[in-house]
């Protein structure tokens, strides 16, 4: 196992950050959503948590309903994202549980109202409580059709004044072709914004990237697990940064 990374407060790189979670990862062993899997999310956040950051996260609903994909077998484009956007919070409330079983203060917040189970998004409410300490998971992404959690995740980054989006995958950075596909992929460690958009990589949609570039907020994409989390913010090189400067490969 890892050694714990830093001390509360101390030499870290990204004190407050957004956390951007694919739904996928919360399923395993044939469920959709895997208390296994939760438990072992929360207890990395809660290590990250106690070095002193700042959390806030945005969930993604693949594991349950991907707009997108049912946009594409006929449903209106509208609807689809809608059914999506619900299917968000589901995994923000799944995950908001895990999270207050090991003891973590959570709010979840919603775009879209829904007084019974979560807070309406008010952007001064969400930073005043990463202010006092507890955990922000943003649901129902914008709230408007036809934007991913991934543009959700940048515009709510930059409403709350993060240093970093962090995004963790299943795959260890950003690769010049699908590694899973391509054994023989290039790793980068640099990739510089225009380059995201111009070579297509899979960081984040267009417009997300877009955002990002103008408002100069960093993208590190990285592998869940191992305690990455907490190794980003500490500022060690950890999976592939996205942001101004030069592209470069990593060093094999």
């Amino acid at each position: 196992m890892p050694p714990a990374v830093g001390e509360p407060g101390k030499n870290l790189r990204y004190k407050r950050i957004l956390l951007k979670l694919s739904g996928e990862a919360f399923g395993a062993d044939g469920e959709t959503l895997s208390t296994r899997v939760l438990s072992g999310i929360a207890e990395e956040i809660k290590q990250v948590h106690e070095l002193g950051v700042e959390l806030a996260l945005v969930i993604g609903g693949g594991n349950i309903f991907r707009g997108v994909s049912a946009a594409t077998k006929g449903m209106d484009r509208a609807s689809a994202d809608y059914m999506g956007m619900l299917a968000t919070v589901i995994n923000a409330l799944a995950l908001q549980d895990a999270l207050e079983k090991v003891g973590l203060h959570t709010r979840v917040q919603s775009a879209i109202k829904m007084e019974q189970i979560a807070e309406p998004y008010i952007r001064r409410r969400a930073i005043r409580h990463l202010e006092k300490g507890r955990i922000v998971i943003f649901g129902a992404g914008t709230g408007n059709p036809f934007f991913t959690t991934d543009t959700a995740a940048s515009l709510r980054a930059m409403e709350i004044s993060a240093d970093a989006i962090l995004k963790a995958t299943k795959v260890d950075g950003v690769y010049e072709s699908d590694p899973v596909t391509n054994p023989n992929a290039k790793k980068f460690e640099h990739v510089s914004y225009l380059d995201a958009l111009n070579l297509g990589l899979k960081v984040m949609d267009a417009t997300a990237i877009s955002l990002c570039m103008d408002n100069q907020l960093p993208i590190v994409v990285f592998a869940m697990g191992g305690r990455n989390i907490g190794r980003v913010v500490a500022g060690e090189p950890v999976g592939t940064f996205v942001g101004a400067g030069t592209t470069r490969l990593a060093n094999v």
